[in-house]
């Protein structure tokens, strides 16, 4: 969706020189890194430069990481940029109080380069889009706002794209809602329609080979002619979006919330993070093929 070929920026935040070194040599010369040494550095230089991606070191003295991510996703300005942990702090109350935060990767240290620049890549790819998908949303009527119901087919990766900027705009923050959508109208296509698992995207990630397969199994005969639907309806009080795949379903109940073992994976946070951050309240029905999403709205 991005064409853009510059080099993308990276914010390295850490208060150890040694580790603002290996990282800025493990992503140079593929990216363009800038350096922070605390918390109160970071916000600034993303307010004021706009990285395409912030790797956050969480012990850090004066503002911690924590701290930093916190006020990133409170400024309209920067909470869009995606945030990566890279800590030693991996126990299961961090990670969750992180991913809670609306940071949707960790990278433990001592870091891995291969699993590093994988998570980077994926961070990097949700960013390209969600800033698309935004400015789309920016080009969109107003009076959307005024739609009352509606049922919608799609089957491919770019009728998504179209629809989260549609249905966007008829919520009250679409900013916020569009990245939920994204994420439970993709599954309904790529791990619904499509049959790919949650071990095939790893596999697949790693090898750079996801959306080969995404669109090559989008022309095969057995799934050409499968489609998905959503349907959005403003009652009283409340949006409610029902999407539906013509898939098996799926063990769901692991994906509503946190899981900490699935924050250093490049992918499989988006259910619980769409649940937490765009949602007010999500539910699956059935075996899996279908999701019910809601947002609350607020009295006049």
């Amino acid at each position: 969706m991005d064409t853009d070929s510059k080099p993308p920026v990276v914010l390295v935040v850490d208060d150890e020189p040694t580790n603002i070194e290996l990282l800025g040599t493990l992503l140079q010369p593929a990216h363009t890194v800038l350096f922070a040494f605390d918390g109160r550095m970071a916000l600034e230089i993303a307010a004021t430069q706009s990285p395409d991606l912030i790797l956050l070191d969480i012990m850090m003295p004066g503002m911690d990481g924590f701290e930093a991510c916190r006020r990133l996703k409170e400024d309209p300005a920067t909470r869009a940029i995606p945030v990566v942990f890279v800590t030693a702090r991996c126990d299961r109350e961090d990670v969750v109080q992180g991913l809670g935060l609306g940071a949707f990767y960790y990278l433990a240290k001592p870091v891995d380069r291969a699993t590093m620049l994988a998570v980077v890549a994926a961070a990097l790819r949700e960013s390209r889009t969600m800033r698309t998908l935004r400015a789309e949303i920016d080009k969109t009527i107003g009076s959307l706002s005024l739609l009352e119901s509606g049922r919608f087919r799609f089957r491919t990766l770019e009728d998504v794209y179209g629809l989260v900027v549609l249905l966007s705009r008829a919520c009250p923050d679409p900013d916020r809602s569009v990245v939920g959508l994204t994420e439970l109208m993709l599954n309904a296509v790529e791990h619904g329609n499509l049959g790919l698992t949650y071990d095939d995207k790893s596999r697949l990630q790693a090898e750079e080979e996801w959306y080969p397969e995404v669109y090559r199994r989008l022309d095969l005969p057995e799934y050409r002619d499968r489609s998905a639907v959503v349907a959005f309806e403003r009652t009283q009080g409340r949006i409610v979006f029902l999407i539906r795949d013509e898939g098996a379903g799926f063990d769901w109940r692991g994906f509503l919330s946190i899981d900490p073992a699935r924050a250093f994976h490049s992918h499989g946070r988006g259910i619980a993070m769409a649940n937490m951050l765009s949602f007010d309240h999500i539910e699956y029905l059935g075996h899996g093929n279908e999701v019910r999403a809601e947002i609350h709205l607020s009295p006049q």
